[in-house]
């Protein structure tokens, strides 16, 4: 079966064929860095980080390209009210970017262009539009003629003649149509600026992304990634002006994600429902946001966030690394009573090919996990065995099925932690969240088991109720006595639909 991928363009999935055979060119729209990412940055390029490692996993060799737009409006007044230099304030906002993402193990691309080291790429692409008749300059300012390119409007579905209706009364009249957009913009009050044909300046927005795509990828390359606010008129300006210019389809595949509702309601900074990456990595494991972006709904559908389904998703991380402690511990000690036949051989065999075909349709990592809580459920069977009979063939399959996992954490990049660091991270972060001290619960614990030496069994009872109505766990073995934070949710819960 071969990749197919959800096209908007088209509005349908179409089988994936490369411009080069075996090679896949990715262009992702990056951040503007006047503030820390937030919630809406991780959804998307933890999408786009599945899509570049599946790609890698069948075969594929990637070229992958996501720019820095650190010259923007935004970034200007946000530096102005700071009272810093403009591209000291992107600096610094893309190097936080970088710790938020690297914590989400979200894969760096090949290529990271910045609008600030572009200038001269982009200034020849806004050229070259101006030479064709395409673009015209008013008082220092470049703007590309939409009504020169008839194919306006076929990303977003408007019609040009809809979308002049609806323009605003107050746009600027010196456009020749409502709809032209800046290609380039003169410098403003002390602005940080440019020397370009046209006088001291900066680059409009849309134009960017067009000319640093192109100087990495050429004027066609396969796959175009985005969030879906962006396909009007961000993308829709790209490709008018990129395939204007070169005389070429632009891009062949446009994926977009969904947005995130907080709550049921749209995230926005209006509404001040926005959630920084970093606010959240303080209360949850990364791992635990990574796999609910990714599992909670496919990633072109609209998503909800809450605490509770947060929650759920960290309960369920937990109950994956509590299972690959058991599996891992369960081969290691019966590594010499390892059999060569193994349980469940369809089951096993079928596993590389029921994933591929689940993220070969259009990147479902929806259906993928519901093939990784089989494995789960099966590798707990395994763990389980009572039979020194069925011993040997159990560890056989339990590292066949752990040696499969590994494959597909390739794409997926969600079990490559050491178990029993992950959970003491993870329980240590579920007691934060409910407010349960670390020390109380180890004072108790010594409590106890001072009375379970004293055989004081009342009092041990006691403290282990205790404990327990407050949520913490505790488990008695051999080495010790442990614990864990009840996350209330059931370890076989299957993930969404």
């Amino acid at each position: 079966m071969a990749v197919t991928i959800y096209d908007s363009l088209s509005g349908s999935k179409r089988e994936f064929v490369p411009i080069e055979e075996n090679s896949v060119k990715m262009y992702v729209c990056g951040i503007t860095p006047y503030a820390l990412s937030h919630l809406g940055h991780a959804r998307c390029y933890v999408a786009w980080d599945v899509v570049y490692r599946y790609f890698q996993y069948r075969g594929f060799d990637v070229t992958y390209v996501r720019n820095f737009t650190d010259v923007d409006d935004k970034i200007i007044n946000e530096a102005a009210k700071r009272d810093v230099d403009p591209l000291e304030l992107a600096e610094e906002n893309i190097q936080a970017f970088y710790e938020d993402m690297d914590a989400l193990c979200i894969a760096r691309p090949d290529h990271e262009p910045r609008v600030s080291t572009s200038i001269d790429d982009i200034i020849a692409l806004v050229q070259s539009l101006e030479d064709r008749g395409l673009a015209y300059s008013v008082d220092g300012d470049v703007f590309f003629e939409v009504a020169k390119f008839e194919n306006y409007g076929c990303l977003s579905k408007r019609p040009l003649d809809d979308m002049m209706a609806g323009a605003r009364v107050d746009v600027d009249t010196r456009k020749r149509n409502p709809m032209d957009f800046a290609l380039w913009k003169s410098t403003k009050d002390g602005e940080i600026n440019w020397p370009s044909p046209w006088g001291p300046g900066r680059p409009g927005w849309h134009i960017e992304c067009s000319a640093m795509s192109m100087a990495h990828l050429g004027p066609t390359f396969d796959i175009h990634c985005g969030g879906r606010d962006l396909i009007f008129p961000h993308h829709e300006n790209e490709i008018a002006q990129s395939e204007a210019a070169s005389g070429c389809r632009y891009v062949n595949y446009w994926m977009h994600n969904g947005f995130i509702n907080i709550d049921q309601q749209k995230m926005s900074k209006s509404i001040g429902n926005v959630f920084n990456v970093r606010d959240i990595l303080q209360r949850y494991e990364p791992l635990v946001l990574r796999y609910f972006l990714m599992c909670a709904t496919h990633y072109r559908n609209p998503m909800n966030f809450c605490d509770t389904l947060l929650d759920e998703a960290s309960a369920r991380m937990a109950y994956f690394y509590e299972s690959l402690r058991k599996a891992k511990d369960f081969v290691e000690v019966n590594a010499d009573a390892m059999g060569s036949l193994t349980k469940d051989q369809d089951f096993i065999d079928g596993i590389s090919g029921r994933f591929r075909d689940a993220m070969d349709d259009d990147f479902s990592v929806v259906k993928a996990m519901e093939l990784i809580s089989e494995l789960f459920r099966y590798l707990n069977e395994y763990v389980s065995v009572k039979k020194k009979a069925a011993l040997p063939a159990a560890v056989a399959s339990a590292q066949c099925l752990l040696d499969e996992l590994r494959s597909m954490d390739s794409v997926l990049n969600l079990f490559g932690e050491e178990p029993r660091a992950y959970l003491l991270r993870h329980r240590t972060k579920a007691a934060m969240r409910l407010g349960i001290s670390i020390e109380l619960i180890e004072r108790q614990i010594s409590k106890r088991i001072a009375a379970r030496t004293a055989r004081d069994w009342a009092m041990a009872d006691q403290i282990r109720d205790e404990l327990e109505s407050l949520g913490v766990i505790l488990m008695d073995r051999p080495g010790g006595t442990d614990w864990s934070i009840d996350e209330s949710i059931d370890a076989e819960t299957t993930e969404a639909e």
